[in-house]
């Protein structure tokens, strides 16, 4: 099974490398997967971002004190910052990508199966 998943993998990784070459100096969007040919259902919104889907709403807010200090935080709010907390949950679910950071919650989350307050994001090194 391992051998089959190496072989796409290289198939996919060799295929993304010869398209980026393929690309002219006068282009310089990034490829997306839609670019390559990689399907997916519907349409992008108007801006191809998060913000697109009804009732979503993000903020975020930057610290830069000197020269030491940059940080900051990104609020994503499902269901509308200006909802009543009664109003704001959605159901949600976890994932953990390469096993670093921590998310506050996780076991709430679990349990219930939604998400009952915004979404925080930030480094690992500002939590604490």
């Amino acid at each position: 099974m391992y051998t089959t998943l190496s072989v796409l993998l290289f198939m996919c990784v060799l295929y993304c490398a010869k398209a980026n070459m393929d690309r002219t100096e006068k282009d310089s969007r990034k490829l997306r997967a839609r670019d390559l040919g990689i399907p997916f259902d519907g349409t992008p919104g108007k801006y191809n971002a998060i913000t697109d889907v009804d009732d979503v709403q993000v903020g975020f807010s930057t610290i830069i004190q000197g020269d030491s200090i940059r940080t900051g935080v990104t609020a994503i709010f499902p269901r509308g910052a200006d909802k009543p907390s009664n109003e704001q949950r959605c159901f949600a679910n976890w994932f953990s990508l390469n096993g670093n950071g921590e998310m506050t919650g996780i076991h709430f989350l679990t349990e219930s199966g939604y998400l009952a307050a915004p979404i925080l994001i930030t480094n690992s090194n500002s939590i604490g």
